[in-house]
């Protein structure tokens, strides 16, 4: 827990505003909602706040947990959102922002510049979604993101005229569905790592993505990670993080 937060929690109990035993959940790390315990101490632990998967929970339930995440952190994130949950969401906190073709809602108030190169590729529009959610991540946590819609192996000139920007990239999320072949050919290209999404687009045989991912996790080329079907989250994350340089600390910082 940050100090600003720490000293927010005990002003809060002085004024009467926060009841002692709530303070003493959040000060072991978690705020219990009934619903949900969320983990109100992972940016100390891991660099960024918990993010939120929406999928399956109640509008409300995703509206709360938004609101307090960015009360104390001042960003936050929902993956896999509909329109229902952004309404609750925004009816509790005016800054959240829904990204529809993403399915995410995100907030940030944290004041900085982007910071290095990450590209997001994406093989066909029909990967967009997936491509978008990778997207919204990076930008979430920080990254200066650039996208390259649409350079699908079936029209590999269209991958080549952008090849001098990839090499400028510190991280690239490759995002396909049908054969998967894409994050190989571009491994092929460039110097940095290459965080494949295999996506669920495709006809019968692709059997809902897992012939991309089994193509991606059978790539020739070096330099190829793996997230699973669907999931731009996960590689968004994973190249922001590579971006930043990775954790900066070895060891868990002291409260």
């Amino acid at each position: 827990m940050n100090q600003n937060r720490l000293q927010q929690i005990l002003k809060e109990v002085a004024r009467g505003t926060l009841p002692v035993p709530q303070a003493e959940r959040e000060l072991c790390g978690f705020l219990d909602l009934g619903f949900a315990r969320v983990d109100i101490d992972r940016e100390r632990r891991c660099g960024a706040p918990e993010v939120v998967f929406g999928q399956g929970k109640e509008p409300q339930e995703v509206a709360r947990i938004f609101t307090e995440l960015f009360r104390r952190h001042g960003r936050a994130l929902v993956t896999r959102a509909d329109p229902q949950a952004f309404d609750a969401t925004r009816a509790l906190c005016s800054q959240a922002t829904y990204h529809a073709k993403a399915r995410c809602i995100s907030a940030n108030s944290i004041d900085h510049e982007p910071e290095g190169s990450v590209g997001i590729v994406c093989a066909g529009t029909a990967d967009l979604p997936v491509a978008e959610e990778a997207r919204v991540t990076a930008q979430w946590l920080g990254a200066k993101v650039r996208c390259y819609p649409d350079v699908g192996v079936a029209g590999l000139h269209r991958l080549l005229h952008v090849e001098a920007e990839l090499q400028k990239c510190k991280a690239l999320v490759v995002v396909a569905g049908m054969e998967g072949a894409l994050p190989s050919v571009v491994a092929g290209l460039v110097r940095c790592p290459v965080i494949a999404v295999p996506t669920s687009v495709g006809y019968g045989a692709s059997l809902g993505g897992i012939a991309a991912l089994l193509s991606m996790l059978s790539a020739c080329a070096p330099g190829v990670a793996v997230v699973n079907i669907d999931n731009g989250f996960g590689g968004g994350y994973m190249a922001a993080r590579i971006n930043e340089g990775g954790a900066e600390r070895d060891t868990v910082p002291p409260n």
